[in-house]
Formats: C-alpha cells, sequence, structure tokens
C-alpha cells in the first residue's frame, strides 16, 4: 500500500536542470563587477567601495528579504514563489543593460535585481524536497549549487574579456539577454511539484513562522548558521574583492577573473564528488568537518601565495573542498529541522552569510594599508575560519539521513 503512495519522476531533471540554468544566471549577474572594480571605476568616475556596493547590495537587500521570500516559496510553491522573483529579476537584467552607462541606473537595477534573488537563492532544497528521494537530495542540492557556481566562473572569467571587446554596457546588455532567455525557460518547463510526492517525509510541513520558532530550538543547527556566518561571509568578501585582493602583488584584472573562474571550477568538481558521495555514505558530518579543516590553508594561499602558479592552486584546493561543503549544509539543515520548511533553513543559513559577508566586504577595504593590501583583514577571517573546525566537530549526525 505504502509503495503507490510515493513515486519517483524521471521529469525531476528536467525541472532541476531549468531551475538550475536560473541559479547559474542569478550568480552571473551578482559577480558581474567582481573582476572589473578597476575598470568599473574608470568607467563611471567613482570610488572601489561604490563598485563593491554594486555587489554588497545583494546582501544588503537579502537580510531585508530573505524571510518574507521563503515564506512565499512556502505559501505558493516553487512554480509562483520562484517565478516571481524570475520575472523581476529579468525585468531589471534588461533596464541593467539598458542603462549601462550610468552608475546610478545600474545600482537601482542591481537593487531590483537582489529584491529577486532571495527567492531564487532560498529554494534549492524546497525544490529536492518535493521532487527527490531523501537519498538523492544532497545530490540534487549540489547540482543547483554547482550551476551557482557555473554561473560565478562564467562572470570571472568572461566578463574581462566581454569588457574588453564591448565595453561595460555591451556586457551588461549580453548578460540581460541571458537571463531573460532563461526566464522563459523557466517558466515553461518548471512545475511547482509532481502529482505523487517522492517520500514519506514531504507529507507534513510547518508554517515558515512555525519553523523559524523549531529552527532555533535545534542545537545543530545554531552551530550550523555560525559556521554559516564565517564560511559564506569570507567567500562573499573575496569574490566581491577579488581584483583589489590581488593587485597589490602586481596581478591583473584578468588574472583576478581567472582565479575567480578557478576558484568556481574547484566548487564545480568538488559538488560532483562530495554530495554524491555524502549521499551515498549517508553521513554528513564528516564532509562539513572536512569542507571547514580544509578553508584554512586555502584563505592562507590566497592571503600570501608569492606567484601566480601558487595562487590559481590555493584556489582550485579551496573551492574544492570549501565551496562544495555547501550543499551538504544545506541539506543538513534541512534533515535537523524537520519539520520546518526547507526554504526556512536555507534562508537563514544564507542570511547569517549576507550579514557577515557585509561586515567583511566593510573591513577588507577599511582595514587596507597604504600599498593597498587587504592581508590585516584576511589575516582576521583566518582567525574566524579556524573556530570553524572546532563548531563542526562539536555537530551531530543527522539522525534523518542514519535512519
Amino acid at each position: 500500500m505504502k509503495e503507490s503512495t510515493y513515486r519517483i519522476y524521471g521529469y525531476r531533471w528536467v525541472v532541476l536542470f531549468v531551475y538550475s540554468l536560473i541559479q547559474a544566471a542569478m550568480q552571473l549577474l551578482w559577480i558581474t563587477f567582481a573582476p572589473i572594480t578597476g575598470d568599473a571605476v574608470t568607467y563611471y568616475g567613482v570610488t572601489p567601495l561604490q563598485i563593491g556596493l554594486l555587489s554588497m547590495s545583494f546582501m544588503i537587500v537579502f537580510i531585508f528579504v530573505s524571510i518574507p521570500a521563503s515564506w512565499a516559496i512556502d505559501t505558493f510553491g516553487i512554480r509562483k514563489g520562484v517565478g516571481f522573483g524570475v520575472i523581476l529579476a529579468g525585468i531589471f537584467a534588461l533596464t541593467r543593460g539598458v542603462y549601462g552607462n550610468n552608475y546610478n541606473m545600474v545600482l537601482a537595477s542591481m537593487i531590483g535585481i537582489a529584491i529577486a534573488q532571495p527567492f531564487i537563492l532560498n529554494s534549492i532544497t524546497a525544490l529536492a524536497a518535493r521532487w527527490f528521494p531523501l537519498d538523492e537530495r544532497a545530490t540534487a542540492t549540489g547540482i543547483g549549487v554547482l550551476f551557482q557556481y557555473i554561473g560565478m566562473m562564467v562572470g570571472m572569467a568572461a566578463t574581462p574579456h566581454l569588457t574588453n571587446s564591448f565595453g561595460i554596457p555591451g556586457m551588461l546588455r549580453i548578460y540581460g539577454i541571458i537571463f531573460a532567455v532563461f526566464s522563459v525557460s523557466f517558466l515553461i518547463f518548471v512545475k511547482d511539484k509532481p502529482a505523487t510526492p517522492p517520500g514519506e517525509t514531504d507529507i507534513e510541513r510547518t508554517t515558515v513562522f512555525e519553523g523559524l520558532k523549531h529552527v532555533f530550538k535545534q542545537r545543530d543547527m545554531i552551530l550550523l548558521l555560525l559556521i554559516f556566518f564565517t564560511g559564506l561571509g569570507i567567500f562573499n568578501a573575496i569574490t566581491t574583492w577579488v581584483e583589489q585582493m590581488i593587485a597589490p602583488r602586481g596581478f591583473s584584472s584578468v588574472q583576478a577573473g581567472t582565479l575567480g573562474a578557478v576558484l568556481m571550477v574547484g566548487g564545480i568538481a568538488g559538488c560532483f564528488a562530495i554530495p554524491p558521495l555524502s549521499d551515498k555514505l549517508r553521513k554528513r558530518k564528516m564532509f562539513i568537518v572536512l569542507s571547514a579543516v580544509i578553508t584554512l590553508p586555502g584563505l592562507a594561499g590566497l592571503a600570501f601565495a608569492p606567484t601566480y602558479a601558487l595562487l590559481l592552486i590555493a584556489g582550485f584546493i579551496m573551492g574544492f573542498f570549501f565551496m562544495s561543503g555547501g550543499p551538504v549544509m544545506y541539506q543538513y539543515g534541512a534533515e535537523i529541522t524537520n519539520p520546518a520548511p526547507e526554504a526556512t533553513s536555507q534562508g537563514l543559513l544564507t542570511l547569517s552569510g549576507q550579514i557577515s559577508g557585509i561586515i567583511f566586504i566593510f573591513g577588507m577595504d577599511m582595514f587596507r594599508t597604504e600599498s593597498g593590501s587587504m592581508t590585516p583583514f584576511l589575516l582576521v577571517m583566518m582567525a574566524m575560519a579556524s573556530t570553524n573546525i572546532i563548531l563542526a566537530l562539536l555537530l551531530r549526525e543527522s539522525v534523518m539521513i542514519k535512519g
């Protein structure tokens, strides 16, 4: 009788792929100015911090929109909740290109895209729970996050070259058209959920606000929030200042873009390996600990590597182990806070990293040396990253995955 209650549909992979394209395109829009900060400063006649604000606006807006977005996803479902964000981002991605020669209009468009971002970003574990059985969910979440890294990799690697060929406004128009095409694909192909759920854990869910109360009563979720606060904050700060971080060592914007791309390639490779392995072994904690441990030497390499080759090696290693831990942590958070809605736990985790991202971005800029080096605050982030190892060791394994 139970076997007839649940069903796994092959169409889940179509939904995941089209949805993941939107994830990639959203991150492409976010990361646009990171590898060309110096060029953008010259073109718009503003300060580096004002260019950093274009990326940082996403983190600031996320603080206010994350919980309402999670509520919308839980209340209206994937198609309507995420669809709203897709349409909104599509509109402002196009206006960003049309008015790409005006800094104020670009900033306004980035804020519009930033409002849409939580409706897209907070939904990965929710989609995995609606369409995938438990033993495929870290893999599904990993694929969604993997496409985020692909979007960032393309942005890091392609933006300097597109800017050199078409100028900043031309590059922005190209990215706007790409997002518009993916938006149409989402609206055509993505369904809210299958006719029959894929497993028993998808039947009962609390509301978002009941889920929030439940989440904050979970000891391991509090530890995970602290881990995300440092980890995602470091990631947001490094990707925002990637060019400015290595420029004092004599590296160019093209080399900065390549470093950012290599970091993402490492993350992509890690997402192919780590989340499926976590599902196969039915283990979450060990991979969270591994991610925390490798972050420290990877960050040290980015801060101190004297040659470009060593810088790229450090970027790949950090990407592989640090970034691939993200989807495992998202899924772990969803499991330990069940029956809270997945969008709630994921939204809170991302929110913690957006708050720290703002602090770390300002910190890296504020504590620059006279030569422009950001090493002083990188040392602060390394000290904070070391505490993540202790926090990860204190986590308990997910009961759901063990069962």
